[in-house]
């Protein structure tokens, strides 16, 4: 029987898809400008995972298109948040 992988170290998550993810998060939480640039670091660092996620021993894709959404979303909460002057 064969292995479809040969053994070695699992593939781990990358640091910019987790810290996406909670920059993204943070934006919520966040006042008006610096949750708009949560958001901004969010999508940054989620199109950073994703490119490092096409490695075979780095994994994180999803969790980086995740934090992408969050942190688009994010900036329209930014946005709210600023035109009822939520700062």
């Amino acid at each position: 029987m064969t292995q479809p992988f040969p053994p070695g170290p699992r593939p781990a998550f990358s640091i910019p898809s987790i810290l996406s993810v909670v920059a993204a998060a943070i934006s919520f939480k966040a006042g008006a400008v610096f949750g708009l640039i949560m958001a901004i670091v969010a999508i940054l660092l989620g199109v950073l995972g994703m490119l490092l996620a096409l490695s075979p021993r780095t994994r994180g894709g999803i969790v980086s298109v995740i934090g992408v959404l969050a942190g688009a979303f994010g900036i329209i909460a930014a946005a709210f948040k600023l035109i009822t002057g939520n700062f």
